[in-house]
C-alpha cells in the first residue's frame, strides 16, 4: 500500500518500530490507571487529581521541551524521555503488584511520566521530516495516524483490559515499561542517521528563552496558529476532564461494565481513528482545510454529549467511536497545514506552543468531579459535548482565520496527513 512507502527508509522504519511497540504499551496504561484509581477511590475525583498530576508536567514543560528539542540532537531528548517514563512505569507496576500502591504514590509518579511526555513529544515532530524525503512526507504522516490509534486506541486498550482482567493492574504498568525498553532499543539501533540535514544544527547559539520567544512571536503572527491553540484550549477545558474522568466512572457503575468492557470502548475509538486515517489518506487534504478541520472538531465535540445519554457499553463504543473519526480527520488536516507552513527550523517550538492548548488541561481534569457531584455525571457530560462544540465553531470565524485556504493549493498539500496535535 503506498502509505507503507516510507517504510522504505531505514530510520524511518527503525523509529516507528519502536514507536509502534511503545504505543502499544500506552494503550495498555490508559484503562489501567483508570482502573487503578478506581480500585483505590472510586470517585471522580481521585482519577481527575491523578490526571491533573500527569498533565500539570506536560503544561508546565513543553514549551521549554520543544526548545531544547531544536537545540539538541533530538534523538538523545527523546531517549532521556523514554529513560523517564520507563522508570516510572517500572516503579508504579512494582508498587501495585506488591499491594502498596496508595493514591498518593500513583499521583506522584504519573506526574514523572508526563514530564518526560513534555520532551519527547516536541522532539518526534521534529525529527521525521529529517527522516524522509519530501516526497514520502504525506505518507509518513499518514503511517502516523493509522499506526498511533491503532495502537494505542484500538489494540492497546482491548489487550490492557485482557491484562489487567487476567494478571491485576501491576502487570499492564510493567507491561508498558516493557514496550518502552524495545522503544529505547530502537532509538539506540537508528544512531545520527538523516536523510535530510538540519539547516540548524544544533549547537551554540542565543539562549534557550530567546528561541522560545522566536517561537512564541512567529504563532502570535499567524491567525490560524494561535487562534487554533486558544480553541483548542477552552475546548479541552470544557470536555477533555468530563469525558475521560466521568466516561470511565459510568461504565464501572452505572453500567456494570468489566476493566475489559473499557478498554474495548477505547478500542472502538482506535478503530474510528485508523477508519479516518484511511480515508484520509485516500482522499487527501481539502483545499478548504480551515473550515474542514473546525467542521470535524465541532462534530467530535459535540458527539461527547452522547456519553451523558448511553444506557449500554456498546452505545458508548457508538460514541467513542464517532468522536475520534471526527477527531483525528480534523487533526491529519491540521498537522498537514501546520507542516507545509511552519519553517522547519521552527517546527519543534511551534509544536510546543501548543501547551497554550493544553494549559487548562489540570484544572478541567480537577474540576470534573467537583462539577459532577453538583449537577450530575451525565448532565455534566452533555454540557461538555455541546459548550465545546459551541466554542470551537466559532474560532472558525475570525478574521483571517481561513488565510491557509488561500495560500495553499490543493495541488501542494494533496495526500498530506498527521502526526500530531494541538487538540
Amino acid at each position: 500500500m503506498k502509505i507503507f512507502a516510507p517504510l522504505r527508509h531505514r530510520g524511518f522504519r527503525i523509529l516507528w518500530t519502536g514507536m509502534a511497540v511503545s504505543l502499544l504499551g500506552d494503550g495498555v496504561t490508559l484503562v489501567a490507571i483508570a482502573w487503578q484509581v478506581y480500585q483505590l477511590s472510586n470517585l471522580p475525583t481521585a482519577l481527575g487529581t491523578a490526571m491533573m498530576a500527569m498533565s500539570m508536567p506536560q503544561v508546565l514543560l513543553l514549551l521549554f521541551g520543544g526548545a531544547v528539542s531544536d537545540r539538541f540532537e533530538r534523538r538523545w531528548v527523546m531517549l532521556a524521555a523514554d529513560l523517564v517514563r520507563c522508570a516510572a512505569l517500572i516503579l508504579l507496576g512494582a508498587l501495585s503488584v506488591t499491594g502498596a500502591l496508595e493514591l498518593w504514590h500513583l499521583t506522584v509518579i504519573v506526574a514523572f511520566y508526563g514530564a518526560g511526555s513534555a520532551f519527547f513529544v516536541p522532539a518526534f515532530d521534529g525529527l521525521v521530516p529529517e527522516l524522509v524525503p519530501d516526497e514520502d512526507l504525506p505518507q509518513a504522516n499518514s503511517v502516523d495516524h493509522f499506526v498511533r490509534p491503532l495502537a494505542g486506541r484500538l489494540i492497546g486498550p482491548a489487550l490492557g483490559g485482557a491484562l489487567i482482567g487476567l494478571c491485576g493492574v501491576g502487570w499492564a504498568f510493567i507491561f508498558d515499561a516493557a514496550t518502552f525498553i524495545v522503544s529505547i532499543a530502537c532509538l539506540v539501533a537508528l544512531g545520527p542517521v538523516r536523510l535530510k540535514p538540519r539547516t540548524d544544527e544544533p549547537g551554540p547559539r542565543g539562549s534557550v528563552w530567546a528561541e522560545i520567544r522566536e517561537g512564541s512571536a512567529y504563532v502570535q503572527s499567524h491567525v490560524w496558529l494561535w487562534g487554533t491553540f486558544v480553541a483548542a484550549t477552552i475546548s479541552y477545558f470544557l470536555f477533555l476532564g468530563p469525558t475521560e474522568v466521568l466516561m470511565p466512572h459510568i461504565v464501572k457503575n452505572d453500567l456494570g461494565g468489566t476493566a475489559g468492557d473499557l478498554g474495548m470502548v477505547f478500542a472502538i475509538g482506535g478503530l474510528g481513528s485508523v477508519l479516518a486515517s484511511l480515508v484520509m489518506a485516500q482522499r487527501g487534504t481539502p483545499a478548504r482545510n480551515m473550515t474542514f478541520i473546525y467542521v470535524a472538531w465541532t462534530l467530535s465535540t459535540l458527539s461527547i454529549a452522547g456519553y451523558g445519554l448511553v444506557d449500554a457499553t456498546w452505545q458508548a463504543m457508538a460514541v467513542c467511536f464517532l468522536f475520534n473519526a471526527f477527531e483525528s480527520a480534523g487533526l491529519i488536516v491540521w498537522m498537514t497545514t501546520k507542516q507545509i507552513l511552519v519553517p522547519p527550523r521552527l517546527m519543534g517550538r511551534v509544536s510546543s506552543i501548543k501547551f497554550i492548548a493544553i494549559a487548562l488541561m489540570p484544572l478541567s481534569y480537577a474540576s470534573a468531579g467537583i462539577v459532577a457531584s453538583m449537577m450530575g455525571e451525565r448532565a455534566t457530560l452533555i454540557g461538555a459535548g455541546t459548550l465545546g462544540a459551541v466554542a470551537t465553531l466559532a474560532f472558525l470565524f475570525l478574521p483571517k482565520m481561513r488565510a491557509p485556504e488561500i495560500s495553499m493549493s490543493a495541488a501542494a498539500i494533496g495526500g498530506l496527513a498527521s502526526q500530531s496535535t494541538p487538540r
